[in-house]
C-alpha cells in the first residue's frame, strides 16, 4: 500500500504514464491555452452528479478531464454520466493521489465521505490544485483549522459547498437585513425534516470485489467491512460522519451566522437522541442546539425521521428583529412585520427550494461554481472561502461534542476552543491511521 506520504514525496514525479486520454491531453484545453480549468471529481455517489449538473451549467470554462471512485461500478456509471452530459469520456481511476499526480488537472471537486474531505483538500493544495469541497469541509475541528492554513500555505483556492452563498435572492435579502430592513437581528433558526429509515443492524461481509475498502477508509483507522457501511449509510457512524448537524445543517446554519453577522459563539448546547429505531445508526435522529453570542442566540433543529415541515417547508431559516421577521430557503423569502402578516417576498426559482432532496442539484450550487471557476480564471473573490465556511462547520462540530458530552460547553470565540473542559477538548482532533496523517 502506498502511504499518503510516500505518495507525496514522489509527487513531482512525472504523470506522463498515466492513462489520460488524448483529448484531455490537447493543449487547446489545458489551462492557459484557452483558460478553461480542467476538473477532476472525486468521490462519485449522490452529491457529485450535482457536481456534474453545475460544472455542465459552466461548460464553455471547463473540462472534466479525471473521475474518481473507490467503487468501480460508482466510477464507471458517474464516467458514462459525464460522457452522456458533455459529449467525451473523462479518465477514470480509483485512486485519487493518481489523479492528483497529472498535471493536466487545476481544480478537483471533493464529494467523498466526511472523513476524507480535509486530509484530500489538503493533499490537492500540496499538489497546486484548487479545491472545491464539499460541506463540512471537515471531520473534526482540528482538521479546518489545518485546511485553513494549508490554503494559506499553497495560495491556491478553496471553495466549500454551502451553496446558497452563491443565491442571489439570500444575498439580496441578507443584505436588506444587514441595512435594518427588520431592526435589530437578534434570533435566527434553522430546520431540517427527513424520513429517513432505519440502517438495520449490519454483519461482518466480504468486502465487495469492486471496492477498494482499504483506500475508502484512508485517513481513518481500520475496521472491518460491515453490510451496512457502504455507500451511503456511513454518515451515521462517528468514524467516518458527522451526524445531521453537518449533513444537512450546516447550510442554514451558515445562512443564520450571516445573517446575524456573527460568528462562532460564546456557548453551544445540544439534546436529543436516536429515539425512532433501533438500530446501528450512533447520531441522534432528533436534535435541538443553542448557540449563544452577547446580545444574539442561533439555533437548529433536525429531524431525521419525521417529515413535518416547518413553514411548510423540510427545510430553511427565519430571522428574528425588532421590528420584524424573514423567512428564506433555498427557493425564496418572505418578509413579516412584528405581528406576523407578510409584507413582502420574493421567489427565485431555484430548483431547491425547502426540499430535502439528497443529490441538491439547483441553480445555487451553478452559481457557486460558477465563482469558483471565475476565482480561478479571473481573481474573483469566492464567496464561500474556506475559512468562512468553516465557521458554521466548527460551530456543529461543537454541538455534536456537547450532545456527546450531555453538557453545554464554554468557548474561546476567538478560535472555537473549550475553556476549562479538557474533557471536550478531546473532541477537537481525531487518531489517524498510520502513514495517512494529514500535515501541513
Amino acid at each position: 500500500m502506498i502511504t499518503r506520504r510516500e505518495f507525496l514525496d514522489t509527487l513531482a514525479v512525472s504523470a506522463a504514464g498515466l492513462a489520460v486520454s488524448s483529448t484531455a491531453k490537447s493543449y487547446a484545453q489545458i489551462m492557459g491555452a484557452n483558460d478553461r480549468v480542467n476538473f477532476a471529481v472525486v468521490g462519485l455517489n449522490s452529491r457529485a452528479y450535482a457536481h456534474l449538473a453545475s460544472l455542465k451549467a459552466n461548460e464553455k470554462d471547463i473540462r472534466i478531464t479525471h473521475v474518481c471512485d473507490v467503487d468501480t461500478p460508482i466510477l464507471e456509471k458517474f464516467s458514462g454520466a459525464v460522457e452522456q452530459k458533455l459529449g467525451y469520456k473523462p479518465a477514470t481511476d480509483k485512486d485519487f493521489r493518481k489523479v492528483l499526480a497529472s498535471k493536466d488537472v487545476d481544480a478537483i471537486t471533493i464529494a467523498t465521505p466526511d472523513h476524507w474531505h480535509a486530509p484530500m483538500a489538503i493533499a490537492g493544495l500540496e499538489a497546486g490544485k484548487n479545491v472545491y469541497v464539499e460541506k463540512p469541509c471537515s471531520h473534526n475541528p482540528g482538521e479546518g483549522v489545518m485546511l485553513v492554513a494549508a490554503r494559506d500555505k499553497y495560495k491556491k483556492l478553496v471553495q466549500m459547498g454551502n451553496q446558497r452563498r452563491s443565491a442571489p435572492h439570500i444575498i439580496e435579502i441578507v443584505g436588506k437585513i444587514h441595512e435594518g430592513l427588520i431592526g435589530r437581528a437578534y434570533y435566527s433558526k434553522g430546520w431540517y425534516s427527513n424520513t429517513r429509515k432505519s440502517i438495520g443492524t449490519g454483519k461482518p461481509v466480504a468486502v465487495p470485489a469492486t471496492l477498494d475498502w482499504d483506500l475508502w477508509q484512508g485517513p481513518a483507522p481500520r475496521k472491518a467491512y460491515m453490510s451496512n457501511y457502504h455507500p451511503y449509510n456511513w454518515h451515521w457512524f462517528k468514524h467516518w460522519g458527522t451526524g445531521e448537524t453537518l449533513n444537512n445543517g450546516t447550510h442554514e446554519i451558515d445562512v443564520c451566522r450571516w445573517a446575524l453577522g456573527v460568528d462562532l459563539p460564546n456557548h453551544v448546547s445540544a439534546s436529543g437522541g436516536r429515539y425512532a429505531y433501533k438500530d446501528d445508526w450512533q447520531f441522534y435522529d432528533t436534535l435541538v442546539t443553542s448557540f449563544e453570542y452577547d446580545d444574539k442566540t442561533i439555533s437548529w433543529e433536525g429531524q431525521c425521521c419525521n417529515g413535518m415541515k416547518q413553514h411548510n417547508r423540510d427545510r430553511g431559516s427565519v430571522v428574528v428583529g425588532t421590528n420584524g421577521s424573514v423567512f428564506v430557503d433555498g427557493g425564496s423569502y418572505e418578509v413579516y412585520d412584528l405581528k406576523g402578516n407578510k409584507i413582502d417576498e420574493r421567489q427565485a426559482g431555484s430548483a431547491a427550494h425547502g426540499s430535502a432532496d439528497l443529490t441538491g442539484a439547483d441553480n445555487m450550487t451553478d452559481l457557486h461554481f460558477a465563482n469558483f471557476i471565475a476565482g480561478i480564471q479571473k481573481g474573483e473573490k469566492l464567496n464561500s472561502p474556506v475559512e468562512v465556511g468553516n465557521v458554521a462547520v466548527t460551530m456543529l462540530q461543537l454541538s455534536n461534542v456537547a450532545w456527546e458530552l450531555n453538557r453545554g460547553l464554554k468557548l474561546d470565540p476567538k478560535n472555537g476552543h473549550v475553556l476549562n473542559d479538557p474533557e471536550a477538548m478531546k473532541y477537537w482532533d481525531r487518531e489517524y491511521e498510520k502513514g495517512w496523517e494529514p500535515k501541513v
